[in-house]
């Protein structure tokens, strides 16, 4: 546990952040609370009794206050396309490791063709995606490959009961889509390709009870990013039932909105993993409740993880190379249910 470490949480305000805060508190953490909002942090320290410490990623110096006397920092201020680069760089400075929650496609990808090689070098551990998007899949896959070394196909299919984004989410959302531009991404042969036509409308075949649902095809999200950088999967598909893209897109859909005393929402969810090798197939399905607030323990997990030394690489490295993923798939099992299927053979 966390014996009274102090861990700086930038953008520890947002709805994921305060989740991020909560969880360290609960493993013995002290939460060091960060961010450019002075006035909502202030109001978050005296609501919790913690310190706060107003940073902005356009003031060096305001960062590297932030995260004196930190062991780590957990970086969950979006947009990631300006918040990574600033913060990935004070703890370098600082000589501690950063993790981070993106979901930002081009973010995510900066990260890792960035700082792979300075992060290395010096030793650093930097987690990027290690939140219900990008590590939650990434581990997935990781324990479904098992002994194998190589695979044809990874597909991770999601069903989401509700999405109602925050804006933090919506924020994001806006600024991978002025990025990317009239395109969008899929990762198919071993490489990135910037596609103009429309993503296709499939079936996907949940597992029982909720069975097969229509889902957006190649809905690329960070766990393509992840996957790929350290398992030899020449084509990774994500997809997005077609409810909570409806959700999600929506001008008017409103923020979620808490169903108990721990702040979740009412949503729940289905991430369903595929990975294919020849005619065999491997799979296994997890299952939870509000994936902003699931983001909470999977880093918090590699927190503990990464000061207590169970890692197994340095440099940027996504959660499936940086951990043992059966262990710490089985460590979340307070707040996710795992099914691993038999493996089948196909036609």
């Amino acid at each position: 546990m966390g014996s009274g470490q102090l861990v700086a949480v930038f953008g520890a305000y947002g709805r994921t952040g305060r989740f991020v805060v909560a969880e360290l508190t609960a493993r013995g953490f002290v939460p060091v609370l960060s961010g450019r909002n002075a006035r909502a942090l202030e109001e978050l320290a005296d609501e919790h009794g913690l310190e706060a410490r107003a940073a902005s990623v356009e003031d060096l110096a305001s960062l590297d206050r932030a995260l004196a006397g930190t062991v780590a920092v957990i970086n969950c201020a979006g947009p990631f396309a300006s918040t990574t680069g600033p913060v990935i760089e004070a703890a370098l400075r600082a000589g501690i490791p950063y993790l981070d929650v993106a979901a930002e496609l081009e973010a995510n990808l900066d990260t890792f063709a960035d700082y792979r090689e300075r992060a290395r070098d010096a030793g650093a551990v930097v987690v990027p995606a290690m939140a219900f998007f990008g590590g939650l899949g990434d581990l997935l896959v990781t324990a479904a490959m098992g002994d194998w070394t190589e695979a044809d196909e990874a597909h991770i299919a999601y069903a989401l009961s509700s999405w109602h984004p925050t804006a933090g989410t919506r924020l994001s959302g806006a600024v991978s889509r002025e990025r990317r531009g009239d395109h969008r991404l899929r990762y198919s042969g071993g490489q990135w390709e910037r596609r103009t036509d429309a993503a296709p409308t499939l079936e996907w075949a949940f597992p029982e009870p909720m069975g097969p649902r229509p889902v957006i095809g190649e809905f690329t999200m960070a766990d393509v990013v992840t996957v790929p950088q350290h398992l030899s999967i020449p084509d990774v598909t994500t997809y997005m039932n077609t409810e909570a893209v409806r959700d999600v897109v929506a001008p008017h859909t409103p923020a979620p909105v808490a169903a108990d005393e721990s702040g979740r929402s009412d949503q729940t969810f289905l991430v369903d993993v595929v990975v294919r090798s020849g005619n065999a197939e491997r799979r296994i399905t997890a299952g939870g409740q509000d994936i902003y607030a699931v983001t909470a323990p999977l880093v918090v997990e590699a927190l503990e993880r990464v000061l207590n030394g169970a890692t197994r690489t340095i440099g940027v490295a996504s959660a499936g190379e940086m951990f043992d993923a059966p262990d710490f798939l089985r460590a979340l099992a307070p707040h996710i249910s795992l099914d691993l299927h038999p493996q089948k053979q196909t036609a």
